[in-house]
């Protein structure tokens, strides 16, 4: 048990929130404070983590680093970050930082030099340079860069040297910006051996640091264990959430979860605190891939009750929309003020929910019946068990609980509710209980 699995996580691409312009263009604007005046609103929702996407120097998107020693220009230095950490903690509310260590932007400090000194460069090894070879801007030599993007130059995280330096660079997040944990860009693409010397030095460096893999596919368990990350990205079950609404086959989203977190199946991440969201920076928001907007509450109702660490991407607790195929940096917009709409008092709801529900933070995953278009489970820690309750259907419709009888506390309505082995749930209709009510 520690900080992280009883959380609920925001996240904010702060380049696009804050309003920088696309690309850097060396004015220094101090505009990362802007996130102090937003945390009376992070409070009132609930939130205990604030997860940041890149804010040091880079090129355009942050993930084309320059230096991890400096903040970038278009939102400050590093004065105005150390601010805004002191305000979040202040305020009860921890802070993560984007850890990108795969690779940096092509006007990183190390390849400037290489591009200017070549073979001479004393940064010729931090990355994988051919300089018999050419690449597509006529550099006279060519690298590897991340999934064939060339703007993004890989590192070579063989070299201690770059190990090194990457470690100095967090080593200072820590101690001047009282960071966390981090989430870790592409932990799947990064060589093992890195991922545990980060673990092994940024826990010596602070006991209950967390680091967070952003993993898309594959087993979890090759990233997420005692000597590498504590926690990585859900994909499958991202997936499994929109496209079973969309399909109106809830097997999916209950197989997944079945196989992960279902003790009387072995399932396989059993224990793990994976994290879980709806939509983040680089994927369509859930309000515009859910085809029918009376599927949205059922998508929010499970972010918050399934297995897993929620993560909320800044906009979308109050229906926030964008597509995938506008671009990235639709998906990571400006925001002037919050808007406090039904939605974000249902996501304000649920996350009171979360918190006050151990079996919610640490149950595993059972399920009680399923159709294609209805789902009912629980999730029970000790003596305590929550179940919930969808109906993807516009139609009334009764269902099965087992043996399940008594008194029970609806957490949505605070009312009790009589249960003899049967639930009715209205036309898209969520109801998660507690039981049972102590007498």
């Amino acid at each position: 048990m520690g900080w992280y699995e009883e959380s609920v996580v925001y996240q904010i691409y702060p380049l696009g929130f804050c309003g920088a312009p696309r690309k850097n263009n060396g004015k220094l604007v101090h505009r990362i404070r802007k996130i102090v005046d937003y945390i009376p609103y992070l409070k009132e929702l609930g939130v205990d983590v604030l997860l940041l996407n890149p804010v040091f120097e880079s090129d355009r998107h942050g993930y084309d680093t320059r230096d991890y020693s400096r903040l970038d220009v278009r939102l400050g230095e590093r004065e105005d970050l150390a601010y805004v950490s002191e305000e979040l903690h202040k305020n009860g509310i921890r802070l993560m930082l984007d850890g990108v260590f795969n690779h940096v932007g092509r006007g990183f400090f190390g390849f400037q030099d290489v591009l200017k000194h070549r073979e001479a460069s004393k940064f010729k090894d931090w990355f994988h340079i051919r300089f018999y070879d050419n690449n597509v801007y006529e550099d006279g030599l060519s690298y590897d860069g991340w999934e064939g993007h060339y703007d993004l130059v890989k590192l070579n995280l063989n070299n201690e040297q770059v190990v090194n330096y990457l470690l100095d660079a967090v080593t200072s997040w820590i101690k001047e910006f009282q960071v966390d944990g981090l989430r870790i860009d592409v932990a799947y693409c990064l060589n093992k051996t890195f991922l545990r010397r980060m673990k092994e030095h940024t826990r010596q460096l602070k006991s209950d640091f967390v680091l967070v893999g952003e993993v898309l596919f594959g087993d979890y368990n090759i990233f997420v264990n005692d000597e590498m990350l504590q926690s990585c990205t859900n994909y499958e079950c991202y997936k499994g959430i929109y496209s079973s609404l969309n399909d109106l086959n809830l097997f999916e989203i209950n197989y997944s979860l079945n196989r992960q977190f279902n003790h009387r199946q072995n399932g396989i991440y059993q224990g793990k605190h994976l994290l879980t969201f709806v939509d983040n920076h680089d994927v369509s928001r859930i309000a515009s891939i859910v085809k029918n907007s009376n599927h949205l509450p059922l998508a929010y109702t499970l972010l918050f009750t399934i297995p897993g660490v929620p993560c909320i991407y800044y906009g979308s607790e109050w229906g926030e929309k964008a597509d995938k195929k506008e671009g990235d940096y639709k998906l990571r917009p400006k925001i002037s003020k919050p808007n406090k709409n039904d939605t974000f008092a249902f996501h304000k709801q649920l996350i009171e929910i979360y918190h006050k529900e151990p079996a919610l933070q640490y149950g595993g995953y059972e399920t009680i019946s399923i159709t294609n278009q209805q789902l009912v489970f629980k999730r029970q820690y000790q003596e305590e068990t929550v179940v919930v309750a969808l109906n993807a259907d516009s139609m009334p419709i009764v269902l099965p609980l087992n043996e399940m009888k008594g008194t029970f506390l609806s957490l949505l309505t605070g009312k009790e509710v009589e249960i003899d082995r049967e639930i009715r749930l209205e036309g898209y209709d969520v109801v998660i209980l507690k039981l049972p009510l102590a007498k």
